[in-house]
């Protein structure tokens, strides 16, 4: 017979459960019983379960974050969140308000540009530098390896972080053409996303 939960730990359940907003696994794991025994406790004392969209909101807020803000003299703050803000409200990806997917995707191909977008956010947050990936848009003409290589020096991301690049096969030998390619610096965390959302709006506000 599987271990199930006492009259006596319901209020505990409810505690976790409700208050708290623990998932009904960390729950289970908490009494050291299965899903099921929740579930079945749950429903014998009519402890109400949360919606789909309550428990997504609820697993993303509990969600930890992979970033933190640093600690800036105050001067030194206000002016790389301008910088930042600015960078990304023009060529950083905002994605969707109903997306469950949160990654930031700044892209450009100004090396200048490039460097200061990723200074300025090493510079406001300590971030998991693991999570950086960088994709390289280029032609079929250039020199990918260089390319990789230059673009890597100076993001200071290795290259083992540098997802396949996307070649066009079609090349133009102009004015306008590309000289180091495109890069797309990506960040997968909607939190700081979110966070820069925020502060770009923030800006808007007090400076637009």
């Amino acid at each position: 017979m599987l271990p199930v939960i006492s009259e006596k730990e319901v209020f505990k359940l409810k505690d976790l459960y409700i208050k708290e907003g623990r998932s009904m696994l960390d729950t289970a794991r908490f009494f050291g019983v299965s899903i099921d025994a929740i579930t079945y406790a749950m429903r014998k004392y009519k402890i109400p379960r949360r919606s789909l969209k309550e428990a997504s909101k609820r697993s993303f807020e509990n969600k930890k974050m992979t970033f933190k803000k640093k600690n800036l003299e105050s001067n030194k703050k206000v002016s790389t969140e301008i910088i930042l803000a600015m960078l990304y409200w023009g060529e950083g990806f905002k994605g969707h308000e109903n997306s469950k997917f949160g990654t930031l995707d700044f892209a450009n191909s100004d090396p200048e540009m490039i460097d200061l977008y990723i200074k300025s956010l090493r510079r406001l947050y300590d971030l998991d530098e693991k999570k950086l990936r960088v994709l390289l848009y280029c032609y079929s003409n250039q020199d990918i390896s260089n390319l990789i290589s230059f673009w890597s020096k100076l993001t200071k991301i290795p290259k083992s972080q540098f997802t396949k690049p996307y070649v066009r096969n079609d090349s133009r030998i102009n004015a306008r053409e590309m000289k180091y390619g495109l890069v797309h610096i990506r960040y997968n965390d909607k939190k700081l996303l979110i966070e820069i959302k925020n502060l770009i709006d923030y800006v808007k506000v007090k400076y637009a």
